[in-house]
């Protein structure tokens, strides 16, 4: 089912109707009814009751985002939201790690007395936890210098800290933030890619899919780098929703 991002915004956000001082624009863009004024919507074309949003020169329209601007806008969000709950959560890891630094041998005790315990319990359903991939992981981890744990929790605040940047620029539709998404996301496939060879796994596989489809879709659809056009195709692009074009594709013709 096709959506209209047109209308389904106003529906959530509210119409936005505008009136130009330019006499062949205006008369194009108000109605009169019984029931008072009505002026055609920037984004949907619907007419809605009520006085102008706003009024002055056409060139002063406001550029009201429609139909695949809207579209991209919504992907943007989505992309935003899955880069401020990646920021977050490795935030999370990062303080793990410093407090774990603190107090390596106090957890190292801790965790020893709780795979004493459970040792049993796994064996009896056949699974040995000394040759486990994760316990081994964990206790390799002991074995970690101080300053190397500190170095660790440092490299991820700073990954974290792209991510959550990445989130609010793109949640703001900025164009450095698409920029920055393409190259850090980029910048971290390979080791991804990587990663795969090492072992396969269903979150790692949707991960790197995700994060290749983000590239390809950034990078193409908003024209960085030069592609499609580039930037001077892209402000075409958004402008394509000028006025006039608004009030023609609305099917109203002198």
């Amino acid at each position: 089912m096709k959506i209209d991002w047109d209308r389904r915004t106003c529906a959530r956000k509210g119409h936005v109707t505008y009136a130009p001082d330019d006499p062949r624009l205006r008369v194009r863009l108000h109605a009169q009814t019984a029931l008072g004024d009505v002026w055609r919507c920037l984004r949907c074309g619907d007419f809605v009751l009520g006085e102008p949003h706003g009024s002055g020169p056409a060139e002063d329209a406001p550029l009201v985002p429609r139909g695949k601007v809207l579209r991209d806008l919504f992907i943007l969000r989505f992309l935003a939201i899955e880069r401020a709950v990646r920021g977050v959560f490795i935030v999370l890891v990062a303080v793990a790690v410093w407090k774990f630094s603190n107090s390596q041998d106090a957890v190292r005790r801790l965790f020893n007395e709780y795979l004493t315990v459970l040792r049993p319990v796994f064996r009896h359903f056949h699974y040995d936890l000394d040759h486990s991939p994760v316990i081994g992981s964990i206790q390799k981890a002991f074995g970690y210098k101080h300053s190397t744990l500190l170095l660790v929790a440092g490299v991820l605040l700073a990954y974290a800290l792209v991510e959550l940047v990445e989130a609010v620029g793109l949640w703001r539709a900025k164009r450095w933030a698409e920029y920055l998404t393409v190259v850090a996301t980029a910048a971290f496939l390979p080791l991804e890619i990587y990663e795969l060879t090492e072992k396969i796994s269903y979150v790692k596989i949707a991960t790197l899919t995700l994060n290749i489809l983000a590239v390809l879709y950034i990078a193409l659809a908003k024209r960085l780098f030069g592609l499609r056009g580039g930037r001077r195709r892209f402000d075409e692009e958004r402008h394509s929703a000028s006025l006039l074009e608004v009030e023609e594709s609305a099917g109203v013709l002198v």
